[in-house]
């Protein structure tokens, strides 16, 4: 039970030895399920995962054990579901933790649990973005993982288990460490990313793109890059606003040089045949705390 507190706590020691203690369990949960251990103990490295994120909820320490089966066989479900060969009566008898919560919520619930940011900071780039899109964002398949990064779906689920291999190690480095106040932090990168928006609105976007961004910045796209410098970037967005097209914030991730915005575009019913997309997601690889590289994305509406 003390390990379930200090845990809880943000002791992330604690939850190490928490997660060893019930690895068995936890791999023979996967292997009973999946019935291959590669990818139970991908399920249980995911688990991990979610247990770093969620070990608060847990409101009974001595059903800890449970709780943790309990979200390896809920990612095992989701496996089978996704790959579309859920044999008769498998699921049956599921115990699954409450429901995921949405990024937003997931950062509110991080605010005091600083050295999760720390340790992904530790990661390279490439893993590190991966890991915050899979986990901290709604571009979460791997499909669109790829899209967004223009790399293979191959290398998104290879960097992703690389992450994952890395990560706990990382938290118990970084456990004990003090940090600044994320909800602080995060908030802020809210406020700016609204004032951006906003200055695209009423002509103040020119001024924010020169003050924050690399003359030189590249924008890309799917197919690579689109344009070069920011006059580009702001003519792009000029012409969308005078379409009608206008940008509501849904999420904000930020790091030391890694930003995204995710946002539902609204278009004026005058100019509908003008942006026909729902959503747009910005990536911005940051330098000096200025925008390097941009790079646009329209994720595809999820359905089912």
């Amino acid at each position: 039970m003390e390990l379930v507190y200090a845990a809880q706590a943000g002791d992330m020691a604690a939850l190490g030895l928490l997660i060893a203690e019930n690895r068995a369990g936890m791999m023979a949960a996967a292997l009973s399920m999946l019935r291959d251990p590669a990818a139970a103990e991908d399920a249980v490295q995911d688990a991990t995962i979610v247990a770093i994120r969620r070990i608060r909820d847990v409101r009974d320490p001595e059903a800890v054990g449970g709780w943790l089966c309990a979200v390896v066989r809920n990612i095992c479900r989701m496996r089978i579901r996704e790959s579309r060969t859920v044999p008769a009566g498998l699921l049956t008898d599921v115990v699954l933790p409450s429901r995921e919560p949405a990024p937003d919520e997931l950062l509110d619930e991080a605010a005091t649990q600083g050295w999760l940011w720390r340790a992904l900071g530790e990661l390279s780039e490439p893993l590190r973005l991966v890991t915050v899109l899979r986990y901290f964002s709604d571009v979460s398949s791997y499909e669109q993982i790829a899209a967004l990064c223009g790399i293979p779906v191959g290398t998104v689920r290879s960097r992703l288990n690389q992450a994952k291999g890395n990560l706990t190690e990382l938290l118990r480095r970084a456990a004990g460490e003090q940090f600044g106040d994320l909800r602080a932090r995060t908030a802020a990168r809210w406020r700016d990313a609204e004032q951006v928006l906003a200055g695209t609105r009423n002509g103040e976007f020119a001024a924010v793109v020169r003050d924050g961004w690399w003359p030189d910045v590249r924008t890309l796209g799917p197919q690579g890059e689109v344009g070069l410098g920011r006059d580009f970037v702001v003519d792009a967005m000029d012409s969308d606003v005078q379409h009608g097209v206008r940008q509501r914030l849904t999420n904000v991730i930020g790091s030391t040089d890694l930003l995204i915005w995710e946002a539902e575009l609204i278009t004026s019913p005058d100019h509908a045949d003008y942006c026909c997309q729902p959503s747009v997601v910005w990536l911005m690889t940051l330098r000096e705390h200025r925008v390097k590289q941009l790079r646009l994305f329209h994720p595809v509406a999820r359905t089912g």
